[in-house]
């Protein structure tokens, strides 16, 4: 028996996930991502023109010469989701190796316009679509299958890995949403099945283990947003909502909300296009029929113009710009870089969360102290996260029943932490609990 499991990325951070799966020398890599907050801005991160040496040395992308040492050959790279900290390298890296890259259809489409928006590397891998709920040979030996999870992207998937020896399932990055606003609910039924098949190894996501209790569903942000946009005196304001371009979900409450106003919503902001369009495109969310969407700068302040001289009060706005990133929609609109001019009692809400590092929260704390200073109205709170909190956490491991554990997508705090959560059930650090960092393995052996 060889099977080995690389720590490439993700395991000293939230971010750059990247992890490599070596059985008898067949190579499956799962994600390819970026570190976000060293690019300072988010959804609208533009690396196309930079080299990957450069991007390594300045901890962006994963690491991956740590491969050169792995005896193998790479035969697929599999990605679980959109998110760019999970595919946002894949531009930068996956010309190194002969392999198709696997990915749910809006996962996929997502990664052609990265490919096509790339500057430096010409990437060449086939892109295999595979939907959740269907599985693959990838060799004679290695099957992947897709189960349907919940997060905060559509078209999220756990991926699981059979060998001869046992499945690897790999949750990173997952919450059980039971009253999803897009898409289907979990698949309690293909979780559990694996588990009494027999799990080998779970890498797990730690980002969210601290947090008590279970993570609420989608249906309590859309909730909280109707609370904050019906439940306002707002009806001769400009009323302006932001979060994350890719939280499809979040936006098609948001879009649908308008409507009840008698507002025509607008999203605003080249990831809008991006996410947006091409979600509706292949036809996994509807937007309201008479929703606009503007992305290049000359189509923002064409559209800031038409609803300055239309009346205000006629438009719900989804802009990009949740984290005050100095470039996005809503830091021009508040430092009068655009033609929307803010005035007392308009209505700013961010249904978002401060994503947690210096930079961010700095930058978000000088975006509301602007938007108060001219008057303002900002609600914030409306919102839940896309990742499985402590419960959530202990309810995987007791129905996937993995032999042995790797807590990733974490600084060392969060892997700890959930190391601690998988003692309370029953595994032993250094035994069956495994804390990895960047460019460490660890090999199973045993007789077979």
């Amino acid at each position: 028996m060889q099977l080995e499991i690389v720590a490439i990325g993700g395991y000293e951070e939230v971010g750059k996930n990247m992890t490599a799966i070596n059985v008898d020398g067949e190579i499956i890599i799962f994600d390819m991502g970026l570190m976000l907050d060293r690019v300072l801005i988010h959804e609208d991160t533009d690396i196309s023109k930079m080299h990957s040496l450069n991007l390594i040395e300045m901890g962006i992308i994963p690491d991956d010469t740590v491969m050169k040492n792995i005896e193998g050959e790479v035969k697929a790279i599999v990605v679980s989701h959109g998110h760019l900290d999970h595919i946002g390298a894949i531009t930068k890296l996956a010309h190194r190796y002969n392999a198709p890259i696997i990915g749910t259809p809006y996962t996929i489409e997502l990664i052609k316009r990265e490919i096509l928006s790339e500057k430096k590397f010409d990437v060449r891998n086939p892109l295999v679509t595979l939907n959740a709920k269907e599985s693959i040979d990838l060799t004679p030996n290695l099957t992947l299958e897709f189960i349907k999870i919940t997060h905060s992207i559509p078209d999220a998937v756990l991926p699981v890995l059979h060998t001869p020896y046992g499945a690897i399932v790999y949750g990173n990055d997952f919450k059980f949403d039971n009253f999803p606003i897009v898409g289907e609910r979990p698949d309690y039924r293909a979780i559990k099945k694996v588990g009494k098949e027999g799990v080998l190894c779970m890498i797990s996501e730690s980002t969210r283990v601290e947090y008590e209790g279970k993570t609420p569903s989608e249906k309590i942000a859309s909730d909280l947003l109707k609370n904050d946009l019906l439940g306002a005196d707002n009806q001769s304001n400009a009323v302006i909502v932001t979060t994350f371009s890719s939280h499809i979900a979040r936006i098609k409450s948001a879009t649908e909300i308008g409507e009840k106003m008698g507002r025509t919503p607008i999203l605003i902001g080249r990831s809008m296009v991006k996410y947006c369009g091409i979600a509706e495109d292949i036809g996994i969310v509807k937007f309201p029929e008479d929703t606009r969407i503007a992305g290049d700068p000359s189509a923002v302040d064409r559209i800031f113009r038409e609803i300055m001289k239309e009346g205000k009060e006629n438009y719900l706005l989804i802009v990009t710009g949740h984290q005050g990133e100095e470039g996005a929609v809503l830091s021009r609109m508040a430092t009068d870089k655009t033609p929307f001019k803010f005035e007392k009692y308009d209505q700013v809400v961010f249904s978002a969360d401060v994503i947690p590092n210096p930079m961010n929260a700095a930058q978000r704390y000088m975006l509301e102290a602007r938007l108060k200073r001219l008057g303002v109205r900002v609600f914030k709170g409306a919102h839940v996260s896309g990742h499985a909190s402590k419960e959530d956490h202990r309810d995987m491991i007791r129905w996937v029943n993995p032999e042995h554990i790797i807590p990733s997508h974490g600084d060392f705090n969060l892997t700890t932490a959930y190391a601690k959560l998988a003692e309370e059930e029953g595994y032993r650090l250094g035994e069956d609990v495994h804390l990895l960092r960047n460019g460490q393995s660890l090999k199973f052996e045993r007789i077979i």
